[in-house]
Order: structure tokens, then C-alpha cells, then sequence
């Protein structure tokens, strides 16, 4: 008996230190979990801190240009800017020898080219008219050359024709054109009908007249572009006798001239008073007969 109860009591003894243990294990297993959910919790704060820094302030941001990769977005930066200048100018001059001179010093000086040349003779004044074209850089430089000794101008205008943004459009169109001939002559490599062959052959005809059509454009605002236009005159007030003196034989024609002249005023006269002409021509008429009526 008393060792069935020694056996009991050491039974109670190890199942209570085993239920014990097991709280303890519980315990440390709960206090593992939540000390690790802590640290997942820091671990992300800190991942998620330093994944985000803190934004920089006003003073430390510096806007940085974006790079454009493609050349053809990048057309518009190319391109310089394209000005056609023009200029018209007239003015009196005592000598026109002596101003020709100046012209044409002026014109080899700045690498310009007379384009056109006229002289002649008005009512009391001689003249000549010069068209220049003058490169663009030296626009301004050539006018003032030629403008030395001129007390004033009797017209001068000067122009600027910005024609940068249309040149831009004519060239992105050309280039545009230029790729679709090359799409065009690759499916004309791959075309095995005839009928394919023939509709591309049209299609690349079109395109490649387009092309010519844009180069040449380009090349026309290219060169106004490049070589500014001057028009140019000046002339010479002379008294009507230094004019030029008629001959005899051209009075005899001037005097035949205003005779005919006079000749056709008079009859288109005559036409424009007909009703009248026929009012009166009536009038006679009976006048007349009744005048012979009585002298029977």
C-alpha cells in the first residue's frame, strides 16, 4: 500500500512538471512569434525607410533636360532659324557715273551679283535700276555701303520673312516621303505577281515625284534664305531741254498720230450722238420736199 502510494505521488510529481515544461514551451513559443512579427515589422519599416528617403528640399532640385534619343524629334533644335531679307531703296544722285561706281565697288566687296541691270530715260530725269543679290550676312553691311553720300531716300523699305517653321514642315515631310520610298522598294524585293509589282512601281512614281517636289522647295528658300534681294534705283532730275531732243521725221509721225487720232475721236462723237443725226437727217428731209412743193 504504501508503495502504491509512492508510485502515485511521483506519477502526480512528473505529470506535473511535464504540464509545467509544456506552459514554459508555450510560453516561449508565443514570446518567439510575437518577437519575430516585432522585428518583421521593424525589418519592413526600415526596408520601406530606406527604399523611400525623405524628399530633398527646394533648393537641392535641379532639373535635368531629357535626352531625346530619336534625331528626328530632335529637328527643331537643328535647325537654325531662316530669314529672307529684302530691300527696296531709291534716292537722287547729282552723278549717276559716279553712283554706279559705288555700286559696283560695294558689290565685289561683299561677294554680291548684279542680277539685273536697267537704265533709261524718264520725263526731266535719268535713271537705273539694279537688282543685287547680296548674301545674307553681309545684308546689312551692303546697304550701308551703298547708302554712303545719300542725303535721303525717296522710298526704302527693308523686310524679314521668317520662314524657319515651314522649312521645318517641308523637311520632316521630305524625310518622311524618303522613308516610305524605302518600305515601298523592300515590298517591291518581296512581290512575286506582276499585278504587286505594278501597283508599287505607281506608288513609288508618286512618292518619288513628291520627293523632287520637296527637295526643290528646300532648295529654293535655301538659296533666298542664303542670298538677300536689293533693288536698287537711283536717277538724275535734268531740265527739259538736256532731255532727249525730237527729230523732225518723229514730229511729222507725231503730227500724223494726233491727226488719226483726231480723226477717230470725231467719228466715235458722231456715233454717240446718232438719235440726233436721224432726228435732223428726218427734218430735212421734209423741209425739203415741202420746199419744192411750193416752188411748183
Amino acid at each position: 500500500m504504501k508503495n502504491l502510494l509512492l508510485f502515485m505521488m511521483l506519477l502526480l510529481l512528473f505529470s506535473g512538471c511535464e504540464k509545467s515544461e509544456e506552459a514554459s514551451e508555450n510560453q516561449q513559443t508565443a514570446a518567439y512569434e510575437a518577437i519575430s512579427e516585432n522585428a518583421d515589422v521593424k525589418v519592413s519599416e526600415s526596408l520601406d525607410e530606406s527604399a523611400a528617403p525623405p524628399p530633398p528640399e527646394v533648393d537641392q532640385v535641379k532639373f535635368v533636360k531629357p535626352v531625346v534619343a530619336n534625331a528626328e524629334e530632335n529637328v527643331v533644335e537643328k535647325t537654325e532659324q531662316k530669314i529672307i531679307k529684302n530691300g527696296n531703296i531709291k534716292f537722287e544722285t547729282n552723278d549717276l557715273g559716279e553712283t554706279y561706281n559705288q555700286m559696283i565697288a560695294a558689290v565685289k566687296k561683299h561677294n554680291a551679283i548684279i542680277q539685273n541691270d536697267t537704265e533709261g530715260k524718264e520725263y526731266g530725269s535719268i535713271f537705273r535700276r539694279i537688282t543685287v543679290r547680296v548674301p545674307s550676312k553681309n545684308f546689312d553691311l551692303f546697304l550701308t555701303d551703298i547708302s554712303k553720300g545719300v542725303s535721303y531716300f525717296d522710298n526704302k523699305e527693308i523686310s524679314s520673312q521668317d520662314v524657319t517653321e515651314e522649312y521645318i514642315d517641308v523637311a520632316a515631310r521630305l524625310k518622311a516621303k524618303k522613308k516610305l520610298e524605302t518600305r515601298y522598294l523592300e515590298l517591291l524585293k518581296k512581290a512575286n505577281k506582276v499585278s504587286e509589282m505594278l501597283e508599287i512601281e505607281a506608288q513609288l512614281s508618286a512618292i518619288r515625284e513628291e520627293i523632287e517636289a520637296k527637295e526643290g522647295q528646300l532648295r529654293y528658300m535655301q538659296s533666298r534664305v542664303s542670298m538677300s534681294t536689293i533693288n536698287i534705283e537711283f536717277y538724275k532730275t535734268v531740265a527739259i531741254e538736256e532731255g532727249i531732243t525730237v527729230s523732225y521725221g518723229s514730229k511729222i509721225w507725231n503730227a500724223i498720230s494726233s491727226g488719226f487720232n483726231g480723226i477717230s475721236s470725231f467719228f466715235i462723237g458722231l456715233l454717240s450722238i446718232w438719235p440726233f443725226l436721224i432726228i435732223l437727217a428726218v427734218s430735212f428731209y421734209y423741209i425739203r420736199k415741202r420746199f419744192k412743193k411750193k416752188t411748183t
